[in-house]
């Protein structure tokens, strides 16, 4: 399958009810020859407004830890599990993440990313493993087929818990840390 064909056949999906509510289909966006893949759980509002990832306060704040840690938005993929914004961006149901999955799992096909992030705790629970703890196994690295996985936290939870950043800023410069040791670079701390 091509993008092109992905694209459309994402935008003509009528597989659960947020096709009828959502006001942009939510695809994807970044380098779609990416190494390192983010992947969230579902657009917000922003997001489905503007028909990109991760463009609201939480992608703001996320923007700020990828250039914290000197990784260029247009160099990574990023994605969501679903397409469509849930409402009142309430968490995914599992029924919607199991229509929009195989489209995740094209994504990561055409992409063919050697490291996948989870941005939050569905997005761990769904990719990782069911049981997945963000709390408590938030940077931990695991292989995972072809990919090596991890996740961190969410950043619209840190716009709720600001405590949570220091440990983001920490598991985002092991993820740049990571990313460089591919390309032969160095991640570089600096401050948000």
């Amino acid at each position: 399958m091509t993008w092109e064909e992905l694209e459309n056949k994402c935008q003509s999906c009528t597989g659960c009810p947020l096709s009828a509510t959502r006001t942009n289909l939510v695809f994807g966006c970044g380098n779609k020859n990416a190494s390192l893949m983010f992947v969230g759980e579902a657009p917000g509002e922003q997001e489905d407004l503007a028909g990109i990832p991760f463009v609201g306060r939480a992608g703001q704040l996320f923007d700020k830890y990828l250039a914290a840690v000197e990784i260029d938005r247009e160099e990574v993929y990023i994605a969501n599990i679903l397409k469509c914004r849930p409402p009142k961006n309430r968490d995914p149901l599992g029924t919607e993440q199991d229509v929009c999955i195989e489209f995740l799992r094209e994504q990561v096909r055409l992409v063919r990313p050697k490291m996948i992030v989870c941005l939050g705790r569905i997005a761990a629970m769904r990719l990782i493993r069911a049981d997945y703890r963000i709390t408590a196994e938030h940077g931990r690295w695991v292989q995972k087929g072809d990919f090596l996985m991890t996740a961190v936290y969410h950043p619209s939870l840190l716009l709720r818990d600001p405590r949570k950043k220091d440990d983001m800023l920490t598991d985002m410069l092991d993820v740049a840390a990571k990313y460089r040791s591919l390309s032969g670079g160095s991640a570089r701390r600096d401050s948000l």
